[in-house]
């Protein structure tokens, strides 16, 4: 499949760009604004506006779905609960026939898919996972690496699919798709990658293999994480505050308009959970920190199956040069560009929902009966 481009006319693009009850307007001034979703490690660690560190009361914001867009219910409990290693997991499950499962970025929940999971149920079976630490999976205490979310993913697919997957991963959800594919290829039969987090290698980095000294590791580390803990304490009250929210999510979406109370409640209540703020801390230090530690080409090389790319070029943070460089690496893969940000899948869902539609049906039409 050979790239593609869906351009948008300006009054289509005002109805198309909303995908909270408010859609996108977005002219030049793009590249100004943030995305919600995005992984990069200085705009949340610096900006503290990451789901898990927001808490709203009282908005007063507009709650109308997007018009002629089906859009998932929220329900404050929830909707299916799986124990995984003694945790309690979250996720959705819509629609009958092949599994497509679909992973959000950092800092949101399953119910960041609320006008994909409707549309594509039509035709398959489509589940939405919270990772662990996020949405209304559990605030586990643990040390959270790549590797702990395709743990998740391949027992997600192993225990509740049971059956050959597609993956489809927003920012942080998309690398966890790639991670989690190349641990059980034989039940993942595609992914499709939405301006995925990761990094690839940089061959001149050198690693400082020096032993730790005394001083490093009694005075200095003890110190510097307790510096950590009081600056990544602050940010995370910071952004607990109601007028701060408003005023986040307002900018990180390209229309302001398209902050509404659904958002901002399927972001606000997992800060209330026990140790949200321990795990806060622990995404920011252990994890934000060292993403260099996989990089995607090292996980690339390990992926067999078909890769899609549809790319958010608006996207200020993870912009078109990544799509471009990941399909020059590896093959197998189609590129779809959409006027959007860092979440194309919310900006511009009616797109997302057809560029996705469109190559599950080839995947479908070119795959075994026993692999689709």
């Amino acid at each position: 499949m050979s790239s593609t481009s869906y351009a948008l006319s300006p009054s289509l693009r005002t109805r198309l760009f909303n995908p909270f009850p408010n859609r996108l307007i977005a002219p030049a001034p793009i590249y100004q604004h943030r995305s919600k979703c995005e992984l990069n490690r200085r705009g949340f660690a610096f900006k503290g506006i990451v789901a898990s560190g927001v808490s709203v009361m009282g908005s007063s914001l507009i709650t109308e779905p997007v018009q002629g867009v089906e859009r998932l219910p929220f329900k404050p409990e929830g909707y299916n609960f799986w124990t995984w290693q003694g945790h309690r997991i979250h996720y959705v499950v819509q629609g009958e026939g092949s599994p497509v499962v679909l992973i959000h970025g950092f800092g949101a929940s399953a119910f960041h898919w609320r006008y994909n999971i409707p549309e594509l149920a039509k035709k398959y079976k489509v589940y939405a996972i919270d990772l662990l630490g996020f949405g209304w999976s559990d605030k586990a205490i643990i040390e959270y690496d790549a590797l702990v979310w395709r743990d998740q993913l391949v027992d997600f697919l192993k225990e509740i699919v049971k059956e050959p997957a597609v993956l489809v991963g927003n920012s942080l959800g998309g690398f966890a798709a790639l991670v989690a594919a190349t641990g059980l290829p034989e039940q993942v039969v595609g992914v499709a990658l939405l301006n995925s987090a990761g990094q690839f290698g940089n061959a001149n980095r050198k690693t400082d293999e020096s032993e730790e000294t005394v001083l490093q590791k009694f005075i200095v580390k003890p110190l510097k994480e307790i510096i950590q803990r009081v600056v990544l304490g602050f940010l995370f009250w910071q952004a607990k505050q109601p007028a701060r929210i408003e005023s986040v999510l307002k900018s990180v979406y390209i229309n302001p308009s398209n902050v509404d109370d659904y958002l901002v409640e399927s972001i606000s209540r997992p800060a209330a959970d026990p140790n949200a703020s321990e795990v806060y801390y622990r995404l920011m230090t252990r994890f934000m920190m060292n993403q260099s530690k996989y990089t995607l080409d090292s996980v690339l090389s390990e992926l067999s199956c078909p890769l899609l790319l549809v790319w958010g070029d608006l996207d200020p943070w993870v912009g078109p040069a990544k799509a471009n460089r990941i399909k020059e690496f590896y093959t197998k893969t189609s590129l779809v560009n959409l006027q959007a940000g860092h979440c194309p899948h919310d900006e511009v869902p009616e797109l997302v929902n057809r560029a996705l539609l469109d190559w599950l049906s080839s995947l479908s039409s070119e795959a075994s009966p026993q692999s689709l």
